[in-house]
C-alpha cells in the first residue's frame, strides 16, 4: 500500500485513508506499507489495528532515527536502505494500491506497474482515484498512449477506482496473482521473461 506521509488540505484523503484501513482490519486482512506514522500513513496503520487487521511496516534505518517509525504495526521492520523497502514490500504484498501522494507515492505506484509489464510480478495493480485526485495523472497517461509511447494494454494492467469497496474487493478477488502465490511463487528481479524487456 503506497500513500502520502502528509495528510493533505482536504479531509477526505484522511477518510479514506481510514476507510481503506477500516476495511482492510474488518476483512482479517493484512496491511504491508512503509511503516511510517506520519500523514496518511498513520491513519492507515492505526485504522487497521483498530478494526482488527494485521499491520506490517517496513521503513529504512534513516527514517527510523528521524522518528517516523509507528511502533505499534504487528511487525516493523528496519531496513538498510529504500531499495530494500521497496522489494520487502513487493515480496510481502499480495496486490499493490496507491491512495493519495507525492513524489515518493508516485514512484512505487510506477514502479510496481512497470513490474508487472516486465513480468516480474502478476499481482494486481490498483489506484484509487479520490476526489479526483488523479485525474490529470491519468489524462496525461491516455495522452502518453495517443503519441504513441504507451499501448492500451499497458493502462489495462491498473485498475482505477474512486469507491474503496469497489477498489478492495477488486484487489482481494481471485486472481492470477493468487494462484501463483499458491504455488509458491516469489518476487522474481534478476531477470525479465524472454522479449519482456
Amino acid at each position: 500500500m503506497y500513500c502520502a506521509s502528509q495528510q493533505g488540505r482536504d479531509p477526505i484523503h484522511s477518510r479514506t485513508a481510514h476507510a481503506v484501513g477500516d476495511w482492510i482490519g474488518r476483512h482479517g486482512g493484512q496491511l504491508v506499507y512503509g511503516g511510517s506514522h506520519a500523514g496518511l500513513m498513520g491513519i492507515l496503520a492505526d485504522a487497521t489495528l483498530q478494526a482488527g487487521g494485521r499491520v506490517v511496516g517496513i521503513i529504512p534505518k534513516a527514517l527510523v532515527d528521524r522518528e517516523f517509525a509507528h511502533h505499534g504495526c504487528t511487525e516493523l521492520h528496519i531496513v538498510d536502505n529504500m531499495h530494500q523497502r521497496k522489494f520487502m514490500m513487493a515480496e510481502r504484498a499480495t496486490a499493490f494500491l496507491a491512495l493519495s501522494g507525492g513524489i515518493g507515492t508516485f514512484e512505487e505506484f510506477f514502479e510496481a506497474w512497470t513490474w508487472r509489464q516486465l513480468g516480474y510480478h502478476h499481482k494486481p495493480v490498483a489506484l484509487l482515484n479520490t476526489a479526483g485526485y488523479y485525474d490529470t495523472l491519468l489524462q496525461f497517461l491516455e495522452g502518453s498512449v495517443t503519441a504513441g509511447f504507451m499501448r492500451h494494454a499497458q493502462m489495462e494492467m491498473i485498475h482505477v477506482g474512486t469507491e474503496v469497496p469497489d477498489v478492495l474487493h477488486y484487489l482481494a478477488g481471485p486472481t492470477e496473482a493468487r494462484v501463483a502465490d499458491a504455488a509458491g511463487s516469489r518476487l522474481d528481479l534478476q531477470a525479465p521473461p524472454e522479449g519482456r524487456a
